[in-house]
Formats: structure tokens, sequence, C-alpha cells
């Protein structure tokens, strides 16, 4: 079964926040939503979780008992310790016994909080505090997880330490959704969404979006701007030309994933330049 959204439209207020967006989260596969502030990745994961309803189109989910979500806060409580979120959390499920002390034992070990099973929730650091979010909503062994952009401001071990968390429910067969701003992270997606003010601009595999790349990209060293749409990489630019000839003192690369992502959003925008 395959979940997610299908042509799927929200509008919140006078925004169109979502415009015929379709996301599709298999079985053992990660999917990746990404893009900045703005582009849709909250709704749309709200709506794939079942917190927000659809003007129109399609969400599949199973079982809300079989769901797990951990928004862009940090989803736990901060007066409770460690082992207390965990236990909160596996009575809502309706989880007891032996089977589940042993899956609490074996969270905290993975999410590396088994030292700090008595520390408050509040106490923890911004890293500590999204493993401990992405154990609670594990804790069931959900169908389909869900986490809203769960590396933001986290240092880069613990960021590391939360995408195995995150790869390794997806290897014991999880559907996941995840939102990011990351570039890099959603490169070692299965699949991938890109969003930019509610609307998708490119989807399907990152080797999908890096051939579907039009015209031609370029490198272009030295302060000064080159002709047509540009955008800094380090101290060269990047260059793009969609009819595939590059301006004088360009020279033709291999576009990476950034790359593809930033000419998907010149390619819909026609804006030109990128910075």
């Amino acid at each position: 079964m395959t979940w997610g959204l299908e042509n799927v439209s929200v509008t919140i207020g006078k925004t169109r926040a979502l415009d015929d967006v379709t996301v599709a989260v298999r079985p053992g596969r990660v999917t990746v939503v990404v893009g900045g502030d703005g582009a849709g990745k909250t709704t749309s994961l709200r709506v794939l979780a079942g917190l927000l309803a659809p003007d129109s189109g399609t969400a599949r989910r199973p079982a809300k008992e079989t769901i797990g979500y951990v928004p862009a806060t940090a989803g736990l409580y901060g007066d409770l310790t460690v082992a207390e979120n965990l236990d909160f959390t596996a009575r809502a499920y309706g989880l007891s016994g032996a089977g589940h002390a042993r899956r609490e034992d074996r969270i905290l070990d993975r999410t590396g909080l088994a030292g700090a099973r008595r520390r408050l929730g509040g106490q923890l650091s911004g890293g500590m505090k999204r493993k401990l979010a992405t154990g609670m909503a594990l804790l069931h062994a959900p169908e389909l997880l869900i986490i809203d952009e769960p590396t933001t401001g986290v240092d880069p071990v613990s960021r590391v330490e939360l995408w195995k968390l995150i790869t390794g429910a997806a290897a014991e067969g999880a559907a996941v959704a995840v939102s990011t701003t990351y570039m890099n992270e959603a490169a070692r997606a299965d699949q991938v969404v890109l969003l930019e003010a509610g609307r998708e601009l490119a989807g399907g595999s990152p080797d999908d979006i890096l051939r579907r790349v039009p015209g031609a990209v370029g490198t272009a060293p030295g302060p000064q701007r080159p002709e047509g749409p540009s955008w800094r990489r380090g101290v060269n630019w990047r260059v793009w030309a969609k009819d595939g000839r590059l301006p004088p003192g360009a020279a033709r690369v291999e576009p990476d994933f950034e790359d593809a992502v930033v000419v998907a959003a010149l390619a819909a925008s026609g804006e030109g330049t990128a910075s």
C-alpha cells in the first residue's frame, strides 16, 4: 500500500498553502519533502497525518493508531523524565508487558538516551529532545512515520544519529515522510518532493530529478556575476543556460542535487536569477 497525498490543495486564510500537491510514501522507503520557509512542508505533513483536512484531493493513510508523528516543535513533555515520556506514550497506544519494556529499552539504546532516562525532557539539549520525540513516535512500531524538520537547529552529530533512526525505521518496513530545508538530506531519500510557495516544482528520486535538469549548468570564477541566471556556490558562481549555451567564462559542469533544486525553482519562476 502506498500512502500519501494525491493532488491535494489547502487554503489557510487567504493563503494557498498547497496547490495540487502529490506526495507518495511507500513502506520501507523514505520520502523527503524539501523547501524553504513557507513552501508548504508542514502543511503537507499535517494533511498526511490527518491533522488538517484538504480542500480538494485525497490523503491516504493507515489507521491513526498506526501512525507516528513528530511535529516541528519538540513533541514531548518537558516536565516528565525521558522514561516517563516513553511510558506515557506507551500507555497512550495501549502497550504493556515485557514486550513493551524491551522495546522501550531498545529505543533508549538506539537514541543514545539510556543514560539520561531520569533526566527531565525540558533539560535535554535540542538534539536529545528530537531523538526522544522520534523514539516516542517509533515506540509502537508505526506503519507510517511522519517527522517535520527533525534536524533543524540540531548539531551535526545529532543530525547523523537522527537519520540513523529514520532510515532504521524504513529498514524495518515503515513508510517514512520527512520534511527538511537541507539539500544534502533530501539527496539521500528514496523519493523527493520539492515545494515552493505551496506548489510542487519537482518530484521523483534524486537521480530522476538530476536527469531532468534542463539546459546546461556551468561554473564561473571571480567576484563578478556572470550573464544569465546565476547563484553563488562557495567562492564561485553557478550559472544556468536554459538553451544550453553558457555565457563567456563559464565552464560546463555536471549538476549536483543542489543545482537541480535551484534550476527547478528558476525554471518554475522564470525570474532569471537566484541568490
